[in-house]
């Protein structure tokens, strides 16, 4: 192959464990502890403390953690680790323009124009090693004929030899003695091994038309791959515009009220930013990192779009609710669950404040409706009582699933989208919820009740049904018994049975006392609870 028609070699730039150090730069995990990216139910990515412990990838949680009980399991978020990786790319672009996004924790960059300008592939490579260096992470840098050995090259270098570089025209002889499984291709991979094919090159030495007669176009662009000619180009990037805004305080504050006025210019800076490039943002992230480099991060919805008195408002209700980082790294709520005044000081000074829009609707999408929607008097007053009360003074129910009653009914706060996925939850059959039609008043917290057979005594219910039928009811402790015209039951209700903490074993009877009034009664061990009443 002529110099001319060689293809243009490439810089791949990969993050082991990308999911993880995601989780670990959002604080949703700590550093240095056995954890593990949980998607589908299995294992997608564990740390090196999970491995050691020998869990692997593929495995099922409960395995994964009789293999390692101090296991953190978290679950899979591509938003989060796409959100995570846009610091990563703006500083390689700094000093390798043209970067490729592969997939989060992995991306390429064409190897000449890098060259020409670092005078050689190794001092290319070292840029971008040190471009990550400056953000505190750990990268693997391969070069090579194309992507996908590349790829393979910086998977194969190490921590203590990060930069492995394939000589020109060598990447065939590089990926020979990998195994087939460096295709990412489970399916082919083990219906090639069955065949006897365990290596790459022995794969690359099969005849391209009988790959393809065999395995269709996939087949063929694996086969390509395996012989490094992988024909995938490098597109660079267009860098998203700007639409996030960052503010810093040196020194930092501590009071609500100063970090509110210092950030009301650039909240109207971040509205007219996204008025300009005709968006609206209806879904608003905030990160707030105190002195200490610790951060509290919350995403803020939105039912019609954020003005700039939104945003300060989301801001002051994340501080105000205790979730700004704590002097002892937690980010749990204000002591007693009060809300910190607006002049009250926090744990920790705030030194950076981030406001990025999560999601965002062309501009002309997000007029008022001509018919229905929330009146504009309505909606106007009850964001008022939350900018006094606070975020979770305000709220509305949503229906959603479960089988006891009081899970049925999810309260939102005003403003916040219903959680995705809720409608759907709630249409999902649950064998032993409660019929329609259902009670009229649902307690928050079950109330205690005495349910008594004809003797006075507690009825009680083993796996054979009642001992014996209800007779007597009293609606609390101490009152005044009271007969029971008729009753239904008992109805068992088992749920979680595999988790001690949240497991629940109880039987259901619905009665009608003597006064004339319905029940709903739950039951266990021969103590019940009103869990409704029928108006």
């Amino acid at each position: 192959m002529s110099p001319a028609s060689a293809p243009p070699r490439a810089l791949v730039l990969w993050f082991p464990d990308w999911p993880l150090v995601a989780a670990q730069l959002g604080g949703e995990l700590p550093e240095q502890v056995a954890a593990a990216v949980m998607e589908k139910g299995l294992v997608a990515v564990c740390s090196s403390e999970a491995r050691a412990a020998g869990v692997v990838r593929g495995l099922r949680l409960r395995e994964a953690q009789s293999r390692c009980p101090d296991l953190a399991a978290i679950p899979a978020d591509s938003a989060r680790d796409a959100r995570e990786f846009e610091d990563v790319l703006a500083a390689v672009e700094r000093d390798l323009p043209g970067v490729h996004v592969l997939r989060p924790g992995l991306c390429a960059v064409r190897a000449r124009g890098a060259t020409r300008f670092y005078g050689s592939e190794e001092e290319a490579g070292g840029a971008a090693l040190e471009a990550v260096a400056r953000l505190g992470l750990e990268g693997r840098v391969g070069v090579a004929d194309s992507v996908f050995a590349a790829e393979q090259a910086a998977r194969c270098a190490s921590e203590l030899r990060a930069l492995l570089v394939v000589p020109a025209g060598g990447s065939r002889d590089f990926l020979e003695p990998l195994p087939i499984a460096a295709l990412g291709d489970p399916k082919l991979a083990s219906l090639l091994v069955r065949l006897g094919i365990r290596t790459l090159g022995a794969f690359a030495a099969l005849p391209e038309a009988e790959v393809r007669a065999r395995f269709g176009p996939e087949g063929a662009l694996a086969h390509a791959r395996a012989a490094g000619l992988d024909p995938q180009p490098i597109v660079p990037r267009v860098p998203p515009a700007a639409l996030e805004r960052t503010v810093d305080f040196e020194p930092g504050l501590d009071r609500i009220d100063q970090i509110a006025f210092a950030l009301r210019p650039v909240g109207e800076d971040f509205v007219e930013g996204l008025r300009r490039a005709g968006l609206a943002c209806t879904e608003l992230r905030i990160q707030i990192t105190d002195d200490a480099g610790r951060r509290s991060e919350r995403c803020w919805g939105h039912p019609g779009q954020f003005g700039a008195a939104d945003v300060l408002d989301r801001v002051r209700w994340q501080l105000q609710s205790g979730e700004a980082p704590h002097a002892d790294g937690s980010r749990a709520g204000h002591p007693g669950n009060a809300w910190r005044s607006t002049g009250e000081a926090l744990a920790a000074p705030v030194v950076e404040v981030r406001l990025l829009p999560e999601r965002t609707d062309q501009l002309g999408l997000r007029g008022q409706a001509l018919f229905g929607g929330v009146d504009e008097r309505l909606d106007h007053g009850l964001r008022r009582l939350q900018s006094m009360l606070g975020h979770g003074s305000v709220v509305h129910p949503v229906s959603a699933g479960g089988r006891l009653l009081a899970e049925r009914c999810l309260m939102v706060p005003w403003g916040e989208d219903v959680p995705s996925g809720t409608s759907a939850v709630a249409q999902r059959p649950w064998p032993g919820a409660v019929p329609a039609p259902l009670p009229a008043t649902v307690f928050a917290e079950p109330v205690p009740v005495e349910l008594l057979d004809g003797n006075g005594q507690p009825l009680t219910v083993d796996e054979r049904g009642a001992a014996a039928p209800p007779v007597w009811f009293r609606p609390k402790p101490g009152a005044e018994r009271r007969s029971i015209r008729s009753w239904a039951g008992p109805w068992p209700l088992r749920q979680r049975w595999w988790d001690p903490a949240e497991s629940q074993r109880v039987e259901r009877f619905q009665i009608v006392d003597g006064d004339g009034e319905a029940w709903l009664l739950i039951g266990a061990d021969g103590q019940w609870w009103a869990e409704a009443r029928y108006d």
